[in-house]
Order: C-alpha cells, then structure tokens, then sequence
C-alpha cells in the first residue's frame, strides 16, 4: 500500500505549503500531456490523492492514525480527485499552473466538463450512526434546461462561435516591461469563457443552459458511521456542461451526542454507580445497552475506577456489519450522603471492626445526648 508522504517526497511533519510545493514538483513531471510513459497516469492518479488527502485536516490526521483502511473506515472518498478521469484537469491546475502544459482539447471551452460537486450536512441520532439509517433529504441543484437541452439558446437558433476570441474562449494581452514582454490569458470578457455567443437566448434558463431545481433522495447511512463521516453519492451533483457528467454530493454527517453513550473507535463507553456494599460484597446489577438491558457481574472487592466489559454490543465495524466493539463499563462507587439511622448503626459497628476504636459523634447525637 502506498505512502502518501512518500508519494510526494515530502516528511511526515510537512506543512501544507511544503506539500503544497512538493505536488506542483510532482504533477508537473507526471502529468500526462507531459510525460508520455505508460505508468505517468497512474503516477499522477496517486500525486492527487495523496495530495488531496494530506492537505484535509480530517482525513490527515485519520490517515497518520489509521492509514488508509482507516480513511475508508472513516467514510472518507479514497480514490482521490482524478478517479473519474482526467475531464476536467485544467480547472483543477489552472491554480497552480496557469495554462500549462494542457492540449488544446483541454483547453477548449466547448469540450464536454463535469457538473460541480454539493455539500449536504445531515444531522443524525447516536443510535442511527451505530445501526445505520435511511433519511429522505432535499438538495437545490443544477439540471440540464429542459427546452434548450444545456444550448442556452431559444429553440430553433444556435449558439455561434464568439467573434472576439475566436471560440477559445480566452484572449490574450501583451505587456511590455522593462525585463520584456509577458503574456497575460484571460477569460474573454464577450462570451465569459464559454467560446460561443447566444442571440436568443433560452427564456427558460436565461442562457445559463442549466436550471437550478429542488431534487428529493433517499440517503442510505451504513451502521457505524462516526461524527463528521463523509459519504459520496456519485451523479447527485450538478449536472454537466456540454454533455458532461454530473458532479458528486458529498454527504457531511453531524452524529448528536448521546446523554447515557460516549463512543471510543468501535467501543462504547457508559459508567456504573454501585454502593459500598455492593462493592464490597459483589453483586449482578442491570446495564443498558444499545442492544436493551443486560446483567453484568460485580467482583466483590471493585474500587471506583474499575472497568467491567460486555462483548460485542459496542458499534459496527463500517466495512464488517456482522464485527461489533464493546460496551466499557467504568464504575464508580457512590458515597451516600444522607443515611438511615439502621443503616448508620450498622456503619459504626463496620467503623469499630475496621478501625478498633469509637466513632466519633455527630453534632446531632450530641445535642441528642444532652437532653437525654
């Protein structure tokens, strides 16, 4: 399995703008317009993934912990930002790099382009997060015009090729300075980039050839996911332009914090609060569960702090359902604040055999005694 800092040549204990450098080193050797090998696309598959991921302070820090089983493990997208190919790589060097090293195809803005990716946040219950659950859910997002079919222009016209750049949607301005003349691209500021002019344009998308509209989806939470987990759900985003595919929903989950459960990896946590008798001379007591109410033994002789276990009724493991943690059961031994009297008779014959001398009187029996 491939190391991520390694990939990138860089130290675990990088800054982001070391990795940031690192990945402008690395794609510009493997990209595929400039390194013609027959492994450079995959070379440049991995730079982004790594890249992509150590850049994300979530996924980093689940990545140094658990690798990238636990990224996985963790809900998290592993195949990196180029899994779905190379469509759209301009945009994505474009901060890098400016125009370099991309092919015309690439370059041109009437080659097909996938749809932006959504963010959805999805508040769910503690208990949903441990089995798992189905939540109907509505997202706004952009589909193809229905009347021009994503043209932006009216029915029965057509697009036509921007005079001013020529169709390539860009147009370029010479400076001269002192050290020479530099090349400045821009987006031409006729068609905004698009390459093509509208003369009528499509009343019920404006021109746009996308409308944004309200979608209803019925998402599948699996059981085990955690606070902050990450689902993606391929083609539920924007749809493309020019004919190419939708983007991504990626499913944020916020998991509400449970009054009685606190969760450690797959292992939930709960506490006990017993008497001193029950510490002393042991005892079965009740616990609740995720999976409803179970016996536990207590040991005679456990001190607060102690730890008691019930086996496999803790969270499930997210890629093996059927493989669940443990429930930690922390007890703690709760000193009564208020007595009754047969229960302190009994107190002080148990302090005379501990100690071998008297309690000492209360405030209370003393005024008692006076009057007496």
């Amino acid at each position: 399995m491939a190391d991520y800092y390694e990939t990138l040549g860089v130290d675990k204990n990088a800054t982001k703008d070391e990795i940031k450098s690192a990945f402008r080193k690395m794609a510009r050797k493997y990209h595929p317009d400039v390194n013609k090998e027959p492994d450079a696309e995959e070379k440049f598959k991995e730079i982004g993934k790594a890249y992509e991921t150590l850049m994300d302070d979530d996924k980093r820090a689940t990545y140094d912990r658990f690798g990238e089983d636990g990224l996985k493990n963790a809900g998290f997208d592993t195949q990196g930002p180029f899994a779905g190919g190379f469509g759209d790589l301009s945009e994505i060097f474009s901060s890098f790099f400016g125009d370099f090293g991309f092919s015309q195809r690439e370059r041109d803005p009437n080659a097909p382009r996938q749809g932006e990716d959504l963010r959805l946040d999805v508040e769910i219950e503690f208990e949903e997060a441990v089995f798992g659950c189905k939540k109907d859910v509505k997202i706004d997002h952009l589909e193809v015009c229905e009347v021009c079919n994503g043209t932006g222009a009216e029915p029965g016209t057509q697009p036509v090729t921007c005079p001013t750049c020529g169709g390539s949607g860009k147009i370029q301005h010479v400076t001269q300075t002192v050290l020479g003349q530099f090349a400045q691209i821009s987006a031409c500021p006729d068609c905004h980039g698009s390459g093509r002019k509208i003369g009528s344009p499509c009343k019920n998308c404006h021109g746009h050839g996308r409308i944004e509209k309200e979608k209803k989806l019925e998402i599948k939470i699996p059981a085990g996911v955690d606070n902050m987990s990450k689902m993606r759900l391929s083609g539920e985003g924007d749809s493309g332009i020019n004919g190419g595919p939708a983007g991504d929903l990626y499913v944020v989950l916020h998991v509400k914090p449970s009054e009685y459960y606190n969760r450690d990896g797959l292992n939930i946590i709960t506490t006990l609060e017993i008497t001193p008798a029950q510490a002393v001379l042991g005892d079965t007591v009740e616990v609740k569960t995720l999976d409803g109410m179970k016996k536990v033994q207590v040991h005679a002789g456990i001190q607060s702090g102690n730890m008691l276990k019930i086996k496999g009724v803790g969270v499930p493991h997210i890629q093996k359902p059927s493989h669940r943690g443990d429930q930690v059961i922390v007890v703690t031994v709760k000193i009564p604040e208020k007595i009754s009297n047969e229960e302190r008779e009994l107190y002080k014959r148990l302090f005379e055999i501990n100690t071998g001398k008297k309690p000492q009187e209360t405030l209370r029996e003393k005024v008692k005694g006076a009057f007496k």
